[in-house]
């Protein structure tokens, strides 16, 4: 099994041993997924879910690398008035999500698509400076704070094997074999991790290539599995598993944990769309017993839907109605128990969909 630094060839050689535990974990991942699918397909709004689910994936990874932010952070109606770099670093992580999925329409997984997201992803954040957009032509090292390239736990191949290995990468990305496709995403997300081909932004962008894959080999058809909860929840095992490839070339280990982090999320995400819906449902039966009245809070209910923390006055220019009449039907929200005002926002007030923020908190 050749290797430099860490890197293997792909696929490798000799080739992964498929045993009992780990076809077990492909079926049950595998049918997870296509249920997963399914479900999606009964959402009343899934490009409103996606946008969440994409914010929240965004604020999972970027707390994997250190980043302070909240969920309430990302989605206040006042971010850009009181955003932080840690702020902008998530809101960085959703603007390259968003680009990618759309990118993938008219672009392959490549070298050139990654540096794109690279590029969207380090735009006036914290290392903006790190040559944002293009592979690094100097030496980098993972460790912790203070660490050299003495004290490094890992020393990422040269920049010369590193170009190498990236071409190798993107070769292996787009070649077809007869790798399950869950098993070739962890292989991938293992090589470009231990390639490191960027200054800054290694993580985010590997974790960003595990959907891209799956969405550009049509195990997924929307984007609505994101693992960044069970690799934060788990992230000293996700760090020592990529490790003990390295060291040892123990792929399979590696592999199964990647396959119980996809069965888990999708499991998840699946209990999390059943909750959504159901609330739906509940409060739209809620909002049309309000009668002749109903559009308009139908038509704030909609808009709760994309942004749960609302402000009146910027909802009623989004919404293109008058201050008063965003007011009377948050009035009426609030009634019904949709809507509750959060505490110690006297000024600005501002109102949380809770129930629906509840959901999407889990983990966060």
């Amino acid at each position: 099994m050749e290797r430099k630094s860490g890197i293997f060839t792909l696929p490798p050689e000799p080739k992964i041993e498929i045993d009992g535990e780990m076809l077990n974990l492909i079926v049950k991942a595998g049918r997870q997924l296509a249920l997963l699918n399914g479900m999606a397909q009964r959402i009343p709004n899934v490009n409103l879910f996606i946008s969440m689910y994409v914010r929240k994936e965004a604020l999972m990874s970027s707390q994997i690398e250190g980043t302070q932010a909240t969920l309430e952070d990302i989605l206040d109606p006042l971010m850009e008035k009181n955003a932080n770099r840690n702020v902008a670093e998530v809101v960085n992580y959703i603007k390259a999500t968003e680009f990618a999925i759309k990118r993938l329409k008219k672009l392959p997984i490549c070298n050139r698509l990654i540096k794109e997201i690279h590029a969207v992803l380090m735009s006036g954040a914290r290392g903006e400076h790190k040559e944002p957009g293009e592979f690094r032509r100097s030496q980098n090292w993972i460790g912790g704070l203070g660490s050299s390239l003495k004290t490094a736990s890992y020393i990422p191949p040269n920049k010369d094997d590193m170009f190498k290995a990236m071409a190798s990468l993107e070769n292996y990305m787009n070649n077809p074999d007869e790798q399950d496709v869950l098993v070739k995403a962890a292989l991938i997300h293992y090589q470009f991790e231990t390639i490191h081909p960027f200054l800054d932004g290694n993580g985010r962008v590997g974790r960003l290539l595990i959907l891209l894959f799956l969405l550009e080999q049509r195990a997924l058809n929307t984007p609505v599995l994101y693992i960044s909860y069970f690799l934060k929840k788990n992230r000293i095992e996700y760090y020592d598993r990529l490790m003990e490839v390295r060291k040892n070339g123990n792929f399979e280990q590696w592999v199964k944990f990647f396959l119980q982090a996809v069965y888990e999320t999708a499991t998840e995400a699946i209990a999390d769309i059943d909750e959504l819906v159901a609330l739906h449902s509940k409060n739209i039966a809620k909002i049309e017993k309000l009668g002749r009245v109903s559009k308009t809070a139908l038509n704030l209910f909609a808009y709760l839907e994309k942004n749960p923390i609302i402000d009146i006055q910027k909802t009623a220019a989004d919404l293109n109605v008058t201050f008063k009449t965003v007011s009377n039907s948050v009035s009426r929200l609030v009634s019904l128990r949709v809507l509750f005002q959060i505490e110690g926002k006297q000024r600005n007030r501002l109102f949380a969909y809770r129930d629906y923020l509840e959901v999407l908190k889990k983990g966060c």
